[in-house]
């Protein structure tokens, strides 16, 4: 497992890094993608906040049900899934969305993704592929930055253009030897996709394989997310998943299920 830098204590909350809900925040952010268990030191050690004081808080914690108890080690409890579960905008979209991403697997027998803006990159709230293996960072709960995934590009080109402005106020990581990382470029792909109504993305996330993406609006006509076909370069077809995907677009819309 990729070792995470120790986090400054307090880094991102401000004065509210020395309550007790900062605390627990600091406690809860500390379990990353592709952890399991961790110990009581490894808690201690990305948070910045002393084994005391992770101990106390993490009994509490236990009660809740927000962690749960491997052995000597913690792990994120049931508590943390079911009320994620909860949240409105994400479960009515991926309720509605999901029978038609069925469909598009079925029809592309390519991977179709959901996903939704949170800050500066996306989050992947519903994925369907030819097999069970999660593939990170595509998984459920899995992020990415905007500039660089098809998705995210096409967020970027419905949403305000302040947004684009942040994304490019800090350097664009390149994640392969394709990724857009120079800000004129970034900015012509954006005014492409307005004209176009999709996004591609050739290899820009992985060596090997290309993206296609719509945006998803609400009946009232708020940007919700985006609908993605992933696939192998070599099989690709574009301009199928593009029209497929518009379909899909139009289909959801019509059911009238989210504004």
């Amino acid at each position: 497992m990729e070792e995470v830098s120790p986090r400054r204590y307090g880094e991102g909350l401000g004065e509210g890094a020395n309550s007790v809900l900062g605390k627990t925040r600091l406690i809860l952010e500390a379990f990353q993608l592709d952890d399991t268990d961790l110990s009581l030191s490894e808690l201690s050690r990305r948070t910045g906040i002393s084994k005391a004081s992770v101990h106390r808080l993490s009994q509490e914690l236990l009660e809740w049900g927000m962690l749960e108890r491997s052995g000597a080690e913690y792990r994120l409890g049931m508590r943390a899934f079911e009320l994620g579960a909860r949240v409105p905008r994400f479960r009515v979209l991926r309720d509605a969305v999901r029978p038609f991403m069925e469909n598009l697997h079925h029809a592309t027998k390519e991977t179709v993704h959901l996903v939704v803006r949170d800050g500066l990159e996306i989050m992947y709230i519903e994925k369907i592929a030819a097999t069970s293996q999660a593939t990170k960072p595509s998984r459920i709960a899995g992020r990415m930055p905007l500039h660089c995934t098809a998705t995210g590009k096409v967020l970027l080109a419905y949403s305000a253009p302040t947004l684009l402005d942040e994304v490019l106020a800090r350097p664009l990581e390149r994640l392969t030897p394709s990724t857009v990382t120079l800000p004129g470029m970034l900015r012509e792909q954006i005014r492409k996709i307005r004209a176009s109504g999709h996004a591609i993305e050739l290899e820009e996330t992985a060596i090997g394989y290309c993206s296609v993406a719509v945006p998803i609006f609400g009946s009232s006509g708020l940007l919700l997310g985006a609908l993605s076909i992933t696939a192998p370069t070599f099989r690709a077809d574009t301009t199928k998943y593009a029209a497929a995907l518009a379909e899909v677009i139009r289909k959801v819309a019509a059911t009238g299920q989210i504004n």
